[in-house]
């Protein structure tokens, strides 16, 4: 007979075993599924709480999200900065700012977009000809 559980509880069971014991079942279960696309899902299952998991799969997944978290931070860390930037080099040479372009610059979150933008700051008449004209409803 075969018992079906949901993830929380086949998560609480490992976390209930021993580590000597919980840390080869992921292993070889992660080894065992291969390429398989139940290997996704076994992935998903044992991130879904890896804080107690010490295996070499569980640290590969955290790894995983760190570069994927640490990524996206420098490029909205990029974009703020470039944001920062034109709205400086506006004010620095005397050119207004709306509140619609502002928004549009401070929301922009991409840093080659801004970039342009920032170039084209250096030498433009107005924040609408660097950005664009103010969309009217």
């Amino acid at each position: 007979m075969t018992y079906t559980h949901s993830q929380p509880e086949r998560s609480a069971a490992l976390r209930e075993a021993p580590e000597d014991i919980a840390d080869p079942i992921v292993e070889l279960t992660a080894q065992g599924l291969g390429n398989r696309p139940a290997a996704q899902q076994w992935r998903n299952l044992v991130a879904v709480d890896t804080s107690f998991y010490t295996s070499f799969m569980s640290e590969e997944i955290r790894d995983e999200g760190r570069a994927e978290g640490l990524d996206k931070g420098l490029t909205e860390g990029r974009a703020e900065g470039l944001a920062k930037g034109l709205l400086l080099i506006f004010d620095v040479r005397g050119i207004a700012v709306t509140d619609e372009i502002r928004e549009k610059i401070t929301s922009c979150g991409d840093p080659q977009l801004l970039n342009r933008w920032l170039e084209h700051a250096t030498t433009a008449s107005s924040a609408e000809e660097v950005v664009g004209q103010p969309q009217v409803d």
